[in-house]
Order: structure tokens, then C-alpha cells, then sequence
């Protein structure tokens, strides 16, 4: 049996809140035996994704495959207008049950496409790590011609689960208790053309003041649409929470880290200031706020969450508020070239995961799009 201690990170998800989950449809279908067969190949490199969590630590005592993935064929075409309407129905019908393993990945065959569903408890990694994994097994699934293609990708792209290596960590007898279910939410979706988004920047670089991100424009414009959306349901103070990767900052980490390589920065705004201040200057203050990054600040930042355990306040011990605050992910660069899976990239990808007061942030060839549910 393997196993290894979870981070202080991993942690604030222990009670299986936000797994993330996606959809991917592939109008041309796609055989899985070849990625059935990737599925058990990565057990051993990526056994922690395969594991069960109990009590402060991940362990794996081998693999079967009936516990991480199912498949099934619907005589009938299914229907992507539909789809992409976003609607409740849609996610109560594709989102899967909950996890007994740490991950999951359900193929379902339509008359006209595949549909794959891969969910994954977050204790186990952040979307990094997800799509770090669902690249990996693409790859392995392709057909090849190069002689030795499955041991070369796995050696090239082996992930290291180095978890505690900034600071030694141990969660025992902590229960975080589940959070609130959300049985129902309204979810929309907003095309944010691309050159709108840099004609922002632009006339932010102009004005001579300090230079802000896409990502500072796209957080401006979720946080306001989010708050705008219902108003009266917000108090005066609005809290604003945005995942940020750390592996780059952090050499012990790097780009093989499969674990939550994350800081979720908050900060904290008045709702009248959200309503009325413009989206440069929401997000002057978003880039403001930012945190310079390097091993000393996160280690910092680490020891604020062990601190936070040590006073027993575990009401605060969690990603974000839903009652006070929001929370905006931009997965705007997901990898989409590198999810073929042989019959090419997939030509619908919908999020799956839902939480109120939440925003993605995803693309096209020409716009952002904001998925905001409330």
C-alpha cells in the first residue's frame, strides 16, 4: 500500500467540496479500450488520483477498474444545442454521483458523438492537475507509431505528489462537515469579446498607472455581474476570492507537481464600490492586492492555514464564503489541443461543477466567456 500525508491546501477540500468535473463531447467517437488501457498504465505514476482519503492522508492498495471508470451506449443522438443553453437540467443529468475512489471517469456512446466525464475530488489536485492527467492519458490513448511511445510518455511527463516539502503537515481528527448542497442555482453564460477585454488594458497602460492582466479585467467584470445579479441578497462587504498557481514561484513544486498547487487570495470590497467604480479601476485594485509570490510568502501563507486550525475556527477553514463572497476561476487556457483522445480535440467542453456565487472563466477562438452561477 502506498500512501502520503495531504497538504495543508488539500485540506480545505477534505470534506470532497468543489471536485471538479467537466464534459467532453466528441462528435467523431473514439475507442476506449486503448484508454481503459491508459487508465490502469498511469496507476502507478499518478496513484494518488487513484487513491481514497481517510483521515489526513491518501492511500492506494491497487488498482480495479469497475472503481474508476464506467461506460455505457444511449440509442439516441444527444443534443448539443441543447447543451449549450446551460441548463439545470443539463447538469442534473451528466454531473456523476459521489466519488468513492478520488477520481472517476464515465464514457457514454450517443448515436452522433462520445461524451466523456471525468471527475475528480479536489484533495486531489487543483485543475492544473487535472488537465496535467486528462493530457496524459490522451496521449496515451492515440494511436502511435513510435516504437516505446507509452514508457517515453510516462518517463517525460512522471508527476511528483511532494505535498508537504515546504512544511510538515499532519490533518488528523479534523472534520470539516459537508458543505450546503445546492439543489437548485441559475446558471448564465456571457461571450466577453477578446478585443473588448484588451481594449481595457490598453487604455489602462495609457493612462501611465500600474499595468493590469486579462485575468484582473475578467475577476472586475465577474465580481460586478455576479453582485449586480442579485443585489439585495449581498451585505455591504463583498469578498472576492481568485485561485492563483504558485508552481512557477515555487522550485520544490514546478510544472510536474500534481497536488493543489494554489493560493486562494482574497480581498475585500464595499458593494456600493462594485456598483458604481468601472471595471479598470476594480481591477487596479485586484492587481493592488496581488501578493508577490515566492517560497517565503507561501510558506507564509501555509502557516496562516495551519493557525487557523489551531484556534479551532474551521467555520473559516474552507476555499470561500457563499454567504459573504465569490469566487472566480479562470480556466481560459485549458489545454484543449492536448485532449484528443484520436478522432481530434473535443468540440464541446462544459464545467460541471457548480457552487453559488461562483464564476469560470473560459474561451473561444474570439471571446472570454463568463459562466456565472447564483
Amino acid at each position: 500500500m502506498k500512501k502520503i500525508h495531504i497538504s495543508q491546501v488539500d485540506a480545505l477540500f477534505s470534506n470532497g467540496s468543489y471536485p471538479i468535473e467537466f464534459l467532453f463531447y466528441y462528435r467523431d467517437a473514439f475507442d476506449t479500450d486503448k484508454m481503459r488501457q491508459a487508465l490502469r498504465g498511469l496507476a502507478s505514476s499518478f496513484w494518488p488520483l487513484y487513491g481514497e482519503y481517510r483521515d489526513g492522508t491518501v492511500f492506494f492498495d491497487g488498482y480495479r477498474e469497475e472503481d474508476y471508470f464506467a461506460g455505457e451506449a444511449v440509442d439516441q443522438e444527444i443534443d448539443i444545442p441543447g447543451m449549450k443553453e446551460n441548463r439545470f437540467e443539463t447538469y442534473s443529468r451528466f454531473r456523476l454521483p459521489e466519488l468513492k475512489k478520488l477520481f472517476f471517469l464515465k464514457a457514454i456512446r450517443f448515436k452522433n458523438g462520445l461524451v466523456l466525464i471525468p471527475k475528480m475530488n479536489h484533495l486531489a489536485g487543483d485543475g492544473y492537475s487535472y488537465f496535467f492527467y486528462l493530457t496524459v492519458l490522451a496521449g496515451l490513448s492515440r494511436p502511435g507509431r513510435i516504437p516505446f511511445k507509452s514508457s517515453l510518455m510516462k518517463s517525460l511527463s512522471k508527476p511528483h505528489h511532494r505535498r508537504t516539502i515546504l512544511r510538515e503537515f499532519s490533518f488528523r481528527g479534523a472534520d470539516l462537515g459537508p458543505l450546503p448542497h445546492t439543489d437548485r442555482f441559475v446558471l448564465e453564460s456571457q461571450a466577453l469579446p477578446r478585443k473588448d477585454v484588451q481594449a481595457v488594458i490598453r487604455e489602462a497602460a495609457s493612462s501611465g498607472s500600474l499595468r493590469i492582466s486579462t485575468n484582473d479585467v475578467l475577476s472586475a467584470l465577474a465580481v460586478r455581474r455576479l453582485v449586480s445579479r442579485h443585489s439585495e441578497a449581498w451585505g455591504e462587504k463583498v469578498d472576492l476570492t481568485i485561485p492563483i498557481d504558485v508552481r512557477r514561484h515555487i522550485g520544490e513544486y514546478g510544472p510536474r507537481f500534481f497536488g493543489n498547487g494554489i493560493m486562494l487570495h482574497s480581498l475585500q470590497f464595499k458593494k456600493a464600490h462594485l456598483e458604481h467604480s468601472s471595471p479598470m479601476d476594480i481591477a487596479f485594485e485586484i492587481r493592488r492586492s496581488m501578493p508577490a509570490l515566492s517560497k517565503m510568502t507561501y510558506t507564509d501563507y501555509l502557516t496562516g492555514l495551519e493557525k487557523i486550525l489551531a484556534e479551532g475556527r474551521l467555520d473559516k477553514f474552507k476555499p470561500f464564503d457563499p454567504e459573504s463572497g465569490c469566487l472566480v476561476t479562470n480556466l481560459s487556457r485549458l489545454p484543449v489541443d492536448k485532449l484528443d483522445f484520436g478522432t481530434g480535440r473535443p468540440e464541446l467542453i462544459l464545467p460541471l461543477t457548480v457552487e453559488r456565487n461562483s464564476a469560470g472563466i473560459l474561451a473561444d477562438r474570439d471571446n472570454f466567456v463568463l459562466r456565472l452561477v447564483y
